[in-house]
């Protein structure tokens, strides 16, 4: 199974690159797929490529789910 989680785009590179917020982790990632992505859009990123641009709401949901499983793991696995 594949996961592209989404990302804000914090700066775009002369390079085709761009830095991104995932879950508060900052990462560089390519943005040769998505070229009319820009400073402020969510992308899904996977394997270190922006691969779709989403819109706001929907980043949010999708990060709302990633942040529960994260919990769901923690209540069930023991430390």
């Amino acid at each position: 199974m594949c996961l592209a989680v989404p990302g804000k785009i914090l700066s775009l590179h002369d390079d085709a690159r761009g830095t991104v917020d995932m879950l508060g982790a900052q990462r560089e990632v390519s943005v040769r797929l998505t070229p009319d992505a820009a400073v402020g859009d969510y992308v899904l990123v996977h394997a270190g490529f922006a691969i779709q641009i989403i819109d706001a709401q929907e980043a949010a949901e999708t990060l709302s789910i990633v942040e529960d499983l994260a919990d769901l793991v923690d209540e069930e696995l023991p430390a």
